[in-house]
């Protein structure tokens, strides 16, 4: 379901080699460009988390100059953030009730979504849900303030520099919640069967490092193309782009084909020790999965509360065989469990100098946040019809290039007497089964009183459309 790691630890010639193979992402044009608020040029709008897909579908890393030059054209084209809007608040609320009519609104007169409706007013994670039944209504509670463009693109909170949450990659979470009942969400980049059978017939015959560059070439042309997978919401999705971005950064930092923004978080190769040993077929791989505690809750079901960091690096080792099939073994190797451990313990601060990390989290809530209205059939619980937001007539959402296929892309790093070739990444959202497990508390019902929209008036306040407030 991951993608898949390719280890082979050869000694020869006193050199040890590491080879990653690198891979990935997309590139798109967001609904804003595509209302002519900015000119064209080819590369708007293509960039999430630096990465790029071509018109086929094939992906690659983002050149620096497209991506400034997209970051200058979001800057021309974000609006003024509202005043209300700016300051930061542990609490800012947004009614999904008010926000249906927003979005109505601007369709009934013809306008384009405002940049508070597309950026949620500036909700940077959602912690609470408050259901008010009495008010037709769900309410999305977390922290928030203004919005700027930061320097990778992204819409980030004006001071936290974590990206917000999107209109889009909501409407997506709710649209696929049903589907990913059935199995999760999920991205995956794997070589292909053949692939990884002229890597092994390659293998038998290499018994020196020779020419790097050469064996370099060799083992691309061996491998071929990676193949992406996506499961669980449509592949021409931001949510989906998000998701093998995520996937994609992880890897080259994994692999050192990029310094971390960070401090603390050296490369797993970085890691190994020089004169270390492996098994010729160990395969370490990573992936990126949901780390949620358990969801509280009032004795009527009326408030919930997410808890938990969100996101986790997980690894497990594989073993490819004569023949080129893998073999899960259920087991992570210590070296690569050290490495998934340090990459969840710095995620949070990584997710302020990385946008895209903070953008999986984003959109892991979203998809727990859209299992969870299904499941606990929250709309009827609240009497608040959701059909406005993913039924036929509801909003649009961005339809980008399908991500297919990645061509290997091989480097090394001189590591002792011994030279490696390794791919790692994939995430997985098993949003369902976050929803699964919740326990009691008394603390919930407080909070939702008194984060009831600010009308003395009950009869007015149902009818009022404001759909945010702090």
């Amino acid at each position: 379901m991951f993608e898949r790691v390719i280890k082979t630890v050869v000694r020869r010639q006193g050199l040890r080699y590491a080879l990653s193979l690198a891979a990935l992402a997309c590139y798109a044009m967001p609904a804003w460009a595509q209302q002519g608020l900015v000119a064209t040029g080819g590369f708007v709008g293509r960039a999430v988390g630096g990465i790029s897909i071509d018109a086929d579908g094939v992906l690659a890393n983002a050149q620096p100059d497209n991506l400034n030059k997209l970051r200058a054209l979001r800057v021309r084209a974000l609006a003024e953030v509202p005043g209300d809007l700016h300051a930061a608040t542990e609490m800012r609320k947004v009614s999904l009730r008010g926000l249906m009519a927003a979005i109505d609104d601007c369709r009934q007169n013809h306008r384009p979504l405002p940049d508070d409706v597309k950026y949620l007013a500036g909700l940077q994670r959602i912690r609470y849900v408050f259901l008010y039944p009495e008010r037709n209504d769900i309410v999305l509670v977390g922290f928030g303030e203004g919005w700027k463009v930061g320097e990778a693109g992204a819409i980030v909170g004006a001071t936290t520099g974590r990206p917000v949450l999107l209109l889009d990659d909501l409407v997506v979470a709710l649209r696929s919640a049903m589907q990913a009942a059935q199995g999760g969400i999920s991205c995956s980049i794997d070589p292909t069967a053949d692939g990884l059978r002229r890597y092994q017939e390659m293998m038998k015959h290499q018994d020196t490092i020779g020419d790097p560059e050469t064996t370099l070439q060799g083992i691309e042309q061996s491998l071929g193309p990676q193949m992406i997978s996506i499961t669980g919401v449509p592949a021409t999705s931001h949510f989906a782009r998000v998701l093998v971005a995520a996937d994609y950064r992880m890897k080259r930092l994994a692999m050192n084909f990029d310094p971390a923004p960070i401090a603390g978080l050296p490369s797993y190769l970085q890691m190994m020790r020089p004169g270390g040993r492996g098994p010729r077929s160990a395969m370490p791989r990573w992936w990126l999965a949901t780390n949620y505690d358990p969801l509280l809750t009032d004795d009527e079901g009326l408030a919930w509360e997410l808890r938990g960091p969100g996101v986790k690096a997980m690894t497990e080792e594989d073993f490819l065989l004569a023949n080129g099939d893998r073999v899960h073994s259920g087991k992570a190797s210590p070296l690569a469990q050290k490495w998934a451990n340090n990459m969840t313990a710095k995620y949070d601060e990584l997710s302020q100098r990385d946008p895209i990390f903070g953008e999986l989290r984003n959109c892991m809530d979203l998809a727990v946040i859209a299992a969870l209205v299904f499941k606990e059939n929250l709309p009827v619980k609240a009497s608040c019809d959701v059909s406005p937001l993913i039924g036929e007539n509801g909003p649009p959402v961005d339809a980008f290039v399908v991500p297919k296929q990645v061509d290997t892309q091989a480097s090394f790093v001189k590591k002792g007497d011994n030279w490696i070739i390794s791919a790692s990444g994939g995430v997985l959202i098993h949003s369902w089964g976050v929803a699964d497990r919740k326990d009691r508390t008394d603390t919930l019902a407080p909070l939702r009183n008194k984060a009831q929209p600010p009308a003395s008036d009950k009869a007015v306040a149902a009818q009022s459309t404001t759909w945010w407030w702090n």
